[in-house]
């Protein structure tokens, strides 16, 4: 028997914060995951009351954060930059301590193949940063999965000497879609570094270079212009077996939210309803 708490990105909904919230609450998802990076979630643009207020709001409808969303756009491949990035991820996880949620999930980037590239010792040096400070406030900076497949990734975080600090976001459309990687595997792969995973669907249209798709090349080639890649779909509907993949999270003791998240669409809320039922219909009684 294996049962795992469901939760939703709130920005899936495209609603005000608090009627997205409601209607969480309505479809009896017990968690939410929100962006927190500007606007007036941003560290910086909450006050302490503030912070208590959202919180109290979300407890009110019966549920908790399962993590926050900390993606800042850019990744940790420029030098240059990080020390910017660096410092307001550390913000970010102080918001997730105060919303009581302890994990911040990004994208981080591509981490190159070869760890004797020049941008994967730049990335060491700042998740080893972030590493170090999630754990001395007894939280995660989660990895999202996606442009690298799960063993190039662990082999990454273990790099930082398997600090538990840096976690890891399964999100297992990313790897079907991106990498063609399987995610059962990437589940065993990561064991070790899983703290919270995103419920989502998709298709590999065409496979192309991860550091095309996510831009990290610049030009992109032109023939590898205007390529839609890939596709995400309604939970059900793509390559994810969700039947399998939850038994691989139950094996390794996984016990961590699975956070719906639909970024197109033309109707989130009955894609979100479909994709609450499918979860529910392949745990296991």
């Amino acid at each position: 028997m294996y049962q795992f708490p469901i939760g939703v990105m709130l920005e899936s909904f495209r609603l005000p914060t608090e009627e997205a919230v409601k209607k969480a609450a309505s479809m009896g998802i017990q968690g939410i995951q929100m962006y927190c990076t500007q606007g007036e979630h941003a560290p910086e643009n909450m006050t302490p009351a503030q912070r208590r207020e959202l919180l109290d709001m979300v407890k009110s409808c019966g549920m908790t954060f399962s993590a926050i969303c900390g993606d800042l756009g850019h990744g940790f491949g420029d030098a240059g930059m990080n020390p910017a990035l660096i410092e307001k991820s550390k913000r970010i996880l102080d918001l997730s301590k105060d919303l009581e949620a302890d994990i911040v999930t990004t994208h981080i980037g591509v981490v190159p193949s070869d760890p004797g590239h020049e941008r994967y010792r730049i990335m060491q040096e700042a998740c080893g940063q972030l590493a170090e400070y999630a754990d001395s406030i007894q939280a995660h900076f989660a990895v999202e999965t996606g442009p690298e497949t799960s063993a190039t990734l662990k082999g990454f975080l273990d790099s930082l000497g398997g600090s538990r600090g840096l976690g890891v976001n399964l999100d297992p459309a990313n790897l079907v879609m991106v990498t063609g990687d399987d995610p059962v595997a990437a589940v065993h792969n990561l064991k070790d570094y899983i703290v919270h995973t995103h419920a989502k669907d998709g298709v590999m249209l065409h496979r192309g270079n991860p550091e095309y798709i996510y831009g990290v090349v610049h030009p992109v080639p032109q023939e590898f212009q205007g390529i839609q890649y890939f596709a995400e779909v309604p939970l059900g509907q793509g390559n994810v077996h969700f039947d399998t993949y939850l038994r691989a999270l139950d094996e390794i003791g996984y016990r961590g939210f699975l956070t719906i998240e639909r970024e197109v669409g033309e109707d989130p809320a009955a894609d979100i309803r479909l994709a609450v039922a499918h979860l529910k219909a392949n745990m296991k009684d």
